[in-house]
Parts: structure tokens; C-alpha cells; sequence
């Protein structure tokens, strides 16, 4: 059997989709904190099994039966490596074979601050013994888009990323990477998947592109990272998510959100999803 954690979140929710393209419902387990959000999974006919992070146990019960495991990296920041390891050692201990971590872009090198949780958690994988590969995402797409409406409304987007070039990619691309990497065979094990877009933006690229489809113009206007961090806090955000956002915008002025590798398109068998399009979705 295929399982997949944190199923019902954005990406969780988009795996499946694509993994019932894949393999049967009867083979997938969604597994969920609340197995009530997870009600249409389960009318598709997929497994749902409710679990925990952050209880081991329930962890281990989720996992009877799976041989092959996708660990969605959890939300709650600063007690990832915890929870990803007792994920892990759940793993083990019900005999899963497989593991896929979806991690962060260039997680070994990556001078973005949430990086650090990731090689971490990629660690705990490694040194499991277990068969693996490591999804190691872009930026969603999505991450750029999911303002929009507020940026133009406010004549302007903001930013501490200066010229420097971002290669993200679509959460369904990323999504739809993840099912087929779990759904695989062996020709996945051991590898590392730098999963970027096949084409890169800067942010004065992406504010032109904006303002072409909103037809009205939305300029970029960049700032300190601190000045930014105050930015995002006026608009509502926690200081320390304000801050995390910050800093890797202006991580990524020397390169930390670019990749020029192309293992994205090559597993989904296609070009990936561009900025444009997605740009075009989110203003409807």
C-alpha cells in the first residue's frame, strides 16, 4: 500500500488526486489528524487512517500494511525534526520499505532559515536504513500568487529579493512529481530531486508580468529585509512568520530559490506549470 501524511492539506490533497491516476484507491492510505476533513477521500474508496505527528503510536497503527510512505513535511516550525524523526522511526518499526521527504530546494546548501529542519529531517532518513528519496521543492508558484489581489489593490508588490532569479514551480507539479515517485520502483532509491521550474523569474519579471494580465500597473518595489519583515507584520502576519518570509526573499538575492536542473519536467513528463499561468489563475 501507498501512504501519504498530512493528506488533507494543499499538497497532501493534490498527491492523491494524482496518485488515483496511478494506482487503485484500495491501495492508498491518507493519513490525516482529522479523519472527518478527509470524508471525500475516503467516498473515492482510498484508506483514511487518522495520526498524529507528534504521537508516535498512532503513527506506527497508520502505517500497518504500507510499504511505500510519502512524509509531507509538517507546518509547525521548530518542532519539524521531532516530529519528521518519530515519523520515521514509525516507519521502521511497521515495516514500511520506502520513505519520500518532501524537503526543501537545495536543502544541504540552502542559506534560507528554514533549511535547517529539513537537512535535519533528511538526516533521520538517511540514517534509518530505509530505501528513500528526497523531494526537495521549489517555492511554490502559489507562494507569489496567493496576494495578488491585496498587491494591486495597495499599487505594488514587495519584496527583499533585489534582481535575484527564482525557479519556482506549480503545488500540482510538485504534487503530481510526489505520485510518481511514490507509485515507482526502485529507479527511486537514493535519489535527490532538485524540483524547480523549467523557467525562472525575477521579481521585477513577475510584478511586469502581473501588471500585464491585471492591465493596470503593479510595480515591485524592494526593500531591506528588515523594512519588509515590518511590511508583512502591518499587513497582519506574526512577527516570526514575517520574518521567516523576509529573510528568504532576501536569501534569495545571491540564488538561494534558483535551480537550473530539470528533474521536475523529466519525472512529470512534461514542461512545468510557468508563472504566467499561474499568475492567470489567481486572478481569475
Amino acid at each position: 500500500m501507498f501512504a501519504v501524511t498530512g493528506a488533507t492539506g494543499a499538497l497532501g490533497r493534490l498527491t492523491i488526486a494524482a496518485l488515483l491516476d496511478l494506482v487503485p484507491a484500495a491501495q492508498i492510505v491518507a493519513v490525516v489528524r482529522d479523519e472527518e476533513k478527509a470524508r471525500d477521500l475516503s467516498e473515492k474508496g482510498v484508506i483514511v487512517r487518522s495520526a498524529d505527528y507528534n504521537n508516535p503510536a498512532s503513527l506506527e497503527a497508520a502505517f500497518v500494511g504500507v510499504s511505500r510512505l510519502l512524509l509531507i513535511s509538517g507546518s509547525e516550525i521548530g518542532k519539524r525534526v521531532a516530529q519528521h524523526t518519530a515519523v520515521v522511526n514509525a516507519a521502521k518499526q511497521a515495516g514500511v520499505s520506502f520513505i519520500a521527504y518532501t524537503s526543501i530546494l537545495h536543502a544541504d546548501v540552502s542559506t534560507i532559515g528554514l533549511a535547517e529542519e529539513h537537512r535535519q529531517s533528511e538526516a533521520a532518513i538517511l540514517n534509518s536504513g530505509l530505501n528513500y528519496a528526497l523531494l526537495r521543492n521549489a517555492w511554490y508558484n502559489e507562494n507569489f500568487t496567493g496576494a495578488l489581489q491585496p498587491s494591486i489593490a495597495h499599487g505594488g508588490i514587495l519584496g527583499s529579493s533585489g534582481e535575484g532569479r527564482i525557479s519556482s514551480a506549480s503545488r500540482a507539479d510538485l504534487a503530481t512529481a510526489a505520485a510518481i515517485v511514490l507509485a515507482g520502483g526502485a529507479q527511486h532509491y537514493g535519489k535527490v530531486y532538485e524540483l524547480v521550474g523549467d523557467e525562472s523569474f525575477n521579481m521585477a519579471e513577475f510584478a511586469a508580468e502581473v501588471s500585464a494580465q491585471a492591465g493596470t500597473l503593479v510595480p515591485y518595489i524592494d526593500l531591506p529585509e528588515a523594512d519588509y519583515a515590518k511590511a508583512l507584520e502591518g499587513a497582519g502576519l506574526p512577527d516570526f512568520v514575517a520574518a521567516m518570509i523576509a529573510q528568504s526573499s532576501a536569501a534569495s538575492r545571491d540564488g538561494a530559490l534558483y535551480g537550473s536542473e530539470k528533474h521536475l519536467s523529466g519525472l512529470i513528463g512534461r514542461p512545468t506549470t510557468p508563472i504566467s499561468a499561474t499568475i492567470r489563475a489567481a486572478l481569475g
